[in-house]
């Protein structure tokens, strides 16, 4: 209604019309606005005489920034997967312990891994259609090394929250034993005590895409 760049004249009845909402709620709506400091009021017998400040301005600044990245972004934010716990092979530990990936893991990752991973079976065609997805998506690169016996491969890490209580991160080794249908998860803590879990559960984890 033009109070970005000017000073507008705005009745609370044209207000409301225009937002489909009550004249008192409107009314209401311009007073919470200026008890922030977010627009400049004043009251004539015509109607209110409204300019938006510099501290509105940077409230919409905010607001327009946070719906382009939702709008715009060519990912989202998050995506949640659920499989079904298993025992896997046992290399997990073997892996996580060696000293070049852990101290990846923690400066990397924030956290110092539990040595062992928490292996999840994808059942539907939604979640395997979701985890090849992820294959586009940025990823926290844990580098590879060699020593005098092999190569160890680069390491792919998405952070992650697992049954919407533990922090850890979904890994992705490029060289595995493992298909696609199989999620490996690493956390701070031993996450089949810590969330009570045994072979056969579902367990749902959201997998973070903006690192």
């Amino acid at each position: 209604m033009g109070a970005l760049k000017r000073t507008a004249k705005i009745s609370t009845e044209y207000l409301a019309e225009k937002m489909e909402i009550s004249q008192q709620t409107a009314s209401r709506y311009l007073i919470e606005l200026e008890s922030k400091g977010w627009i400049q009021k004043t009251t004539t017998p015509e109607g209110s005489l409204v300019r938006i400040q510099e501290a509105g301005v940077m409230e919409l600044q905010k607001l327009h920034s946070s719906l382009r990245l939702v709008l715009e972004a060519t990912y989202p934010p998050s995506v949640t997967i659920e499989g079904i716990v298993f025992t896997g092979l046992g290399e997990g530990a073997y892996y996580i312990s060696k000293g070049h990936y852990r101290n990846q893991f923690i400066e990397k990752l924030g956290f110092d891994p539990y040595p062992g991973t928490l292996n999840l079976k994808l059942a539907t065609d939604y979640d395997l259609k979701t985890r090849a997805e992820l294959e586009a998506y940025p990823a926290i690169e844990v580098q590879g090394f060699k020593n005098e016996d092999r190569t160890f491969g680069t390491v792919k890490c998405y952070p992650a929250k697992i049954g919407n209580k533990v922090k850890g991160a979904l890994i992705f080794a490029l060289r595995s034993h493992y298909d696609k249908s199989v999620l490996e998860i690493v956390s701070p803590v031993n996450l089949r005590k810590h969330l009570n879990l045994k072979d056969g559960q579902k367990v749902k984890v959201e997998i973070l895409t903006r690192n």
